[in-house]
C-alpha cells in the first residue's frame, strides 16, 4: 500500500517552470564536480544485460526484474538494470583505466517492487561511479578521504543553488559525521534501524552511515547490501537531515568493492555460492577485474532535497496511485 508524508502547511519554494530549469542546473553543476572532485570521465552505460553475465544487481535478493526477450537473438532474455555497480567495474577493466581515474555514467532503472512513497518511485534515476584504487587503499581511511570530498561537493551544490534561489536557504554543516552501523545499534539499542537512522542524522544534520550488510550483534543486520559488490567492511550511505519531511534522506549508497576474499566471505554468508560460477564473479575471485570504489548518487534526490520538495515526484516523472496523486495535489504537492 502506498503512503506519502504531508508537511504541514506545504507550499514548493519556486515555482513549476523555475523548477524545471533549476533541476538542470543542479544535474549540469553536481556532475562538473563530482567529475573533478573524483578524476572521473563520463561513459555511456547499458540500460539491460543478460542475466548469465552476473552484472546486474541483485540489490536486496528479493527485488524481482522486468525483462523482456529480443526477437533478433533467438528470443534471448535480458533484463532491465537495476543498478550499474558490477558494470561500472568490468568497464574499468575493459577501458584499462589505471589507479586514480574512473567513469561516470546517468544510470537510468525500472524497480517495479518498489514502495512508492515520499522518497521512492518504480523509476530510479542516479550518477554510478566507480574508480580504481590500489590494493593498499582498500582501507576506511580511503573510505573516509572519498566521502570527504563527495560531501564537500555536495556543500559546493547547495552554495550554487543558494546563490541562484537565496529564498531556498539551504544549509549543510561543515563536516559530515562518521559512525558504523555497530556503533548506531549499541547507541540506540531499542530503536528500529530506520529510527536509529532518524535519531542520528537529526542531531549530526550530514552522516555516513559505515559497515553495511554484515549482521551486528543483535543477530541482524542494519539493513540488505548485496554480496558480491560491496565490500560490507568498507562501505555505507551519505544520509543528509531532511526539515521538509522531517526525516532522514538518503543521498548516496557507495562503498569499496569487494576483493577475492571478501567475495568468497559474503557469498557464504548470504548463502550464495551459485553465483561463483557467474562470469563477473569469476573474474574477481580469479583477480582479472582491478580493485575499486565506487556508488550511486541519487539525480532526482539530490534535486528533491536542494530544491526543498515534498516529493520525488516534483522532480521526476513515474507513475503514481491515483489517491497519491489526489491526495498530495489537495496539500501543493503537484506531482509531474
Amino acid at each position: 500500500m502506498a503512503k506519502v508524508i504531508i508537511p504541514e502547511h506545504y507550499t514548493p519554494v519556486i515555482d513549476f517552470m523555475e523548477s524545471q530549469r533549476a533541476i538542470k542546473k543542479i544535474k549540469d553543476f553536481f556532475q562538473q564536480e563530482l567529475a573533478y572532485g573524483l578524476s572521473l570521465r563520463r561513459v555511456s552505460a547499458p540500460l539491460f544485460v543478460a542475466p548469465e553475465t552476473g552484472l546486474n544487481d541483485n540489490l536486496n535478493g528479493v527485488e524481482r526484474t522486468v525483462e523482456f526477450t529480443v526477437k533478433d537473438m533467438n528470443e534471448r532474455k535480458v533484463e532491465i538494470v537495476q543498478s550499474l555497480a558490477k558494470w561500472k567495474r568490468m568497464a574499468l577493466g575493459k577501458y584499462g583505466i589505471q589507479p586514480g581515474h574512473g567513469i561516470y555514467t546517468d544510470m537510468n532503472a525500472i524497480r517495479r517492487d518498489e514502495e512508492l512513497d515520499n522518497l521512492h518511485s518504480v523509476y530510479v534515476d542516479q550518477w554510478d561511479w566507480e574508480k580504481v584504487i590500489r590494493k593498499e587503499q582498500r582501507n576506511e581511511e580511503f573510505l573516509k578521504e572519498t566521502v570527504t570530498t563527495l560531501y564537500n561537493a555536495l556543500k559546493n551544490l547547495g552554495d550554487y543553488v543558494n546563490r541562484l534561489y537565496p529564498e531556498l536557504r539551504t544549509k549543510l554543516p561543515n563536516e559530515i559525521f562518521f559512525i558504523t552501523t555497530q556503533e548506531l545499534e549499541d547507541r540506540y539499542p531499542d530503536k528500529t534501524p530506520k529510527e536509529r537512522e532518524d535519531a542520528i542524522t537529526e542531531e549530526k544534520r550530514a552522516v555516513f552511515i559505515m559497515k553495511i550488510g554484515g549482521k551486528l550483534k543483535s543477530g541482524k543486520p542494519h539493513d540488505g547490501r548485496a554480496p558480491d559488490y560491496d565490500d560490507w567492511e568498507l562501505n555505507g550511505d551519505i544520509i543528509l537531515w531532511n526539515e521538509i519531511l522531517n526525516q532522514s534522506f538518503e543521498i548516496s549508497s557507495m562503498g569499496i568493492r569487494v576483493d577475492e576474499t571478501a567475495m568468497e566471505r559474503q557469498l557464504k554468508e548470504a548463502h550464495a555460492e551459485e553465483r561463483r560460477d557467474l562470469e563477473f564473479h569469476k573474474m574477481i575471485l580469479n583477480k582479472e577485474l582491478p580493485y575499486t570504489i565506487g556508488g550511486g548518487i541519487g539525480q532526482s534526490r539530490l534535486c528533491m532535497y536542494f530544491l526543498r520538495k515534498a516529493h520525488i515526484g516534483e522532480v521526476q516523472v513515474s507513475v503514481w496511485p491515483e489517491d497519491m496523486v489526489a491526495e498530495c495535489s489537495e496539500n501543493n504537492i503537484f506531482l509531474l
